[in-house]
């Protein structure tokens, strides 16, 4: 017999009606109640979990004794502190829209609580946190993780490079994805998740970020009460790991004529994986036919002349191979990720499951830590940017 879980949500605008359209595909996931304040994101939201019922403030959801489970699918800026208040309130496993908080200071408070759980007196007290990171769970790239831990086709990670290019900004309730300050700046917002992606794949912590952006065509002739939006919408970023080894992220959104939204490249001594991600199929201009398909590309080194490295021992070739990762057409539609948000919601219904069945110990995938390192990178990659500075994260207000 399936376990039922009960959530509460916290926040249901666009995202948060992703993560429900995805949770009714689960067998056992109930949606109870809901916090939006937003009439017309209740109204779109009750479509989706039509057994909901819709809480006036934060404090009465929080009281509720018929929950197992909360999701925080709020504006940025107000996750850390909602985050705090159902540590305190009501201690139930958390899934935390990326990013987990947008400054230092979010930064600082959000640590207090882990810090203050792994005290003696209060250890065991934190219920388990998973950041939520859809992009480490969309099929191609989860390919594109195994084999680069593996390492059979390339060896350890030398280079890894993401490019995004993509479409600008959607518009939010109440435009407040528009500032840096609601955000955490585009660096922290859109891009936390190929930080953290960067440290999964490279399974270390970078050393040191130098960016370069800027904001040069989007959203400069909008005026909200009077300001312009001040989000840069390209960049490129630079993240030093030790040993010699780096990561790139290429950022664009201005190129929405784009066919692949993403391409990962993964390079080692033995060879390289590509990986290339379509976009939101609702996007795909209906006259160039169907839209494409996820692929991997695994190549390795191979004998191109007379230097002689090609006698390198660690060195097998073995052909060029493309695999196609379709993924299914339903969870497609059912969201903007590549069907990851259901992959992730499947992976958080079993650990959240285990910790109601008394399972204290069970852990989430992605946890709150990482979540905090990558709004660490995102700030300095911010801070990189203005100063033309790069910024250590061994030392200094960005330590991770």
């Amino acid at each position: 017999m399936t376990s039922k879980l009960h959530y509460g949500f916290i926040g249901c605008g666009m995202m948060g009606q992703e993560h429900l359209r995805n949770l009714a595909m689960i067998e056992g996931a109930v949606v109870t109640a809901i916090f939006e304040p937003d009439a017309a994101m209740q109204k779109l939201a009750a479509s989706f979990a039509s057994r909901a019922t819709f809480e006036s403030s934060l404090g009465a959801l929080l009281a509720r004794t018929d929950i197992d489970a909360w999701v925080i699918t709020s504006p940025n800026h107000v996750h850390a502190e909602q985050l705090a208040a159902i540590v305190a309130k009501n201690p139930k496993p958390v899934l935390l829209e990326k990013p987990a908080c947008v400054d230092l200071a979010g930064v600082t408070a959000l640590q207090a609580i882990l810090d203050k759980a792994c005290t003696s007196a209060t250890i065991g007290t934190l219920p388990p946190i998973w950041t939520a990171m859809e992009y480490r769970y969309m099929p191609p790239i989860t390919r594109l993780i195994t084999e680069a831990h593996h390492a059979e086709y390339t060896g350890e990670a030398v280079m890894f490079s993401i490019r995004e290019h993509r479409y600008p900004f959607l518009n939010k309730v109440g435009d407040w994805n528009r500032f840096n300050r609601n955000t955490g700046g585009t660096l922290v917002e859109k891009c936390c998740h190929f930080f953290d992606l960067m440290r999964h794949v490279m399974q270390a912590d970078p050393v040191r970020v130098y960016a370069s952006g800027g904001q040069n065509h989007n959203h400069l002739d909008e005026r909200y009460a009077g300001e312009t939006p001040d989000i840069l919408d390209n960049a490129y970023v630079v993240l030093d790991f030790a040993n010699g080894r780096r990561a790139l992220l290429d950022l664009c959104m201005f190129a929405e004529g784009s066919r692949y939204q993403e391409e990962l490249c993964v390079v080692g001594p033995k060879g390289k994986l590509d990986c290339k991600v379509p976009g939101p199929g609702r996007f795909w201009p209906a006259e160039l036919g169907d839209a494409p398909v996820a692929q991997l590309t695994v190549s390795q080194r191979h004998k191109t002349g007379a230097d002689g490295w090609t006698n390198h021992p660690t060195i097998t070739a073995v052909p060029l191979q493309t695999l196609d990762i379709p993924v299914d057409k339903a969870l497609l539609a059912a969201g903007d990720h590549n069907g990851s948000t259901f992959y992730q919601h499947q992976k958080f219904f079993d650990m959240a499951c285990s910790f109601k069945a008394g399972n204290k110990n069970t852990k989430p995938e992605v946890s709150l830590q990482d979540g905090l390192k990558a709004v660490l990178i995102g700030l300095a990659a911010e801070a990189s940017a203005k100063t033309g500075q790069a910024i250590s994260l061994t030392d200094g207000a960005y330590k991770l």
